[in-house]
């Protein structure tokens, strides 16, 4: 609104009316999952179960079994820990944060344009779409979308 516009007014109460928000996917910008992914995950598992508490569930990936760790007593997924074979084979040994995006495609060519790198995808995972990217000053970390 420029200055010379005034704001529209409910008529019922004769008070300003908020514009009506751009509508955007549910959750885009938060953080929605975070893992990690090592050569050997049980060993790593089993290091999280004794240091923080967690228990774990296995998510079977074929041949082996990645690891959901839940909050101590509950079957709540909290973080995973991830073997680096099959499709994780390229993702970084390290805490990786997956922040919810509209489109990980179009975030992953926005990433390349504004300096930045793509690691890994985007590609299919879990229902999802989701790539690693690499901010200019090296920093990690996921995006997800669910097209």
């Amino acid at each position: 609104m420029n200055n010379n516009e005034k704001p529209a007014l409910d008529a019922a109460n004769a008070q300003p009316v908020a514009p009506e928000p751009q509508e955007k996917p549910a959750n885009v910008g938060r953080i929605e999952w975070i893992d990690l992914t090592v050569d050997d995950a049980s060993r790593l598992r089993n290091f999280y179960k004794a240091v923080v508490g967690w228990t774990s569930s296995d998510v079977p990936m074929g041949s082996y079994d990645d690891f959901n760790m839940n909050a101590p007593g509950t079957q709540d997924a909290v973080a995973g820990v991830c073997h680096a074979r099959g499709m994780n084979r390229n993702v970084p040994s390290q805490w990786l944060i997956y922040v919810r995006v509209a489109s990980a495609a179009e975030s992953a060519a926005q990433c390349t344009k504004m300096g930045g790198k793509v690691l890994d995808g985007p590609r299919r995972m879990g229902g999802r779409n989701f790539c690693v990217i690499q901010d200019p000053a090296g920093a990690v970390m996921a995006v997800m979308s669910d097209k």
